[in-house]
């Protein structure tokens, strides 16, 4: 299978993918969209006359660029309470042509549980999108060509879901076992759609951003920071080459939303504005690729089932 490609590189920003794309009329939802690679990937999309919609635990911290953007809104969506997603589906009306899948924990350093009594790195990463897409999907069906895009991250090139025991009832908490675990989720949650809503005319890919400097590493110890040069030894953030900014970080996100130049593409994941290598995953760190435990189609099908409770939770 040959790997897809595009003009853009790792340093290409959000605007710049969808330079001369024009998204009116178009209705789009973003996770996590009041910060971080969130907010950049829905400046790009609105910059491009889209509607977004921002989903957010705290709506009011969208305020600035719904400011920026008076086309945008913001929603109340909690992915740690099956509850809150169910009320945020129920109460949308008409098509969405994108659910870009961005919001997320990372590493929490002790166990916690949802308020279903989930893990809470599976739960808010995995299940509460796989919730929402559920959810939404008659209305993604309406649109004709609708598109839903997860947020990974390099980490799943380290752990496979461990269906024995993904919640950590048995074996010891792990915050970067768990966390990788997770985003192996959210590429088979990508894999799980293409795989049945094709005929729908909807589509599903998956993508790492890079590495950025955002909220998302608020867990992240000096010693794992200053590991990743990322940190110097008074505690002031590097910015080591192969880190990006949050503009370029968003980047693939906008591309596998809206970019002409992948319409129709679906069940594969990207990084750095590319069709990811497919290899074998382990412990040892590797800065590209993507595991194939993680688009493997049987261990989609297999998540999805186990994920099928937590709807009626």
């Amino acid at each position: 299978m040959t790997l897809i490609t595009t003009p853009f590189t790792m340093r290409t920003t959000a605007s710049e993918v969808l330079a001369g794309v024009d998204l009116s009329g178009k209705r789009m939802i973003v996770t996590g969209g009041a910060s971080g690679l969130g907010t950049e990937t829905v400046r790009a999309l609105a910059g491009a006359g889209a509607q977004v919609v921002i989903a957010t635990r705290n709506p009011a911290i969208a305020k600035p660029i719904l400011e920026e953007f008076p086309g945008t809104q913001a929603a109340e969506l909690d992915l740690a309470d099956v509850r809150s997603v169910r009320a945020f589906t129920d109460s949308w009306s008409g098509p969405v042509d994108a659910v870009v899948a961005n919001a997320g924990v990372m590493m929490l350093p002790e166990r916690e549980v949802s308020a279903q009594g989930w893990e809470m790195q599976l739960a808010i990463n995995y299940l509460g999108h796989f919730a929402l897409i559920h959810g939404l999907h008659d209305a993604l069906r309406a649109a004709d060509g609708a598109r839903v895009v997860c947020v990974s991250s390099g980490a799943q090139r380290l752990q496979p879901v461990d269906f024995d025991d993904p919640q950590f009832e048995r074996r010891p908490y792990d915050p970067m076992v768990a966390y990788a675990q997770s985003k192996t989720a959210d590429v088979l949650l990508a894999v799980g759609v293409s795989r049945r809503w094709a005929d729908d005319g909807i589509v599903a890919n998956s993508c790492e951003p890079g590495w950025i400097h955002t909220n998302l590493q608020r867990y992240l110890s000096p010693d794992v920071m200053r590991a990743f040069g990322a940190m110097d030894e008074e505690g002031n953030l590097l910015t080591p080459d192969y880190y990006k900014t949050p503009e370029q970080g968003a980047s693939t996100s906008v591309l596998l939303a809206a970019s002409p130049l992948v319409e129709g593409v679906t069940g594969r994941h990207f990084e750095d504005n590319r069709e990811s290598e497919p290899m074998d995953g382990g412990p040892e760190f590797t800065m590209t690729g993507v595991a194939r435990w993680a688009i493997d189609p049987e261990a989609a099908d297999r998540l999805w089932d186990y994920a099928l409770p937590y709807l009626s939770a």
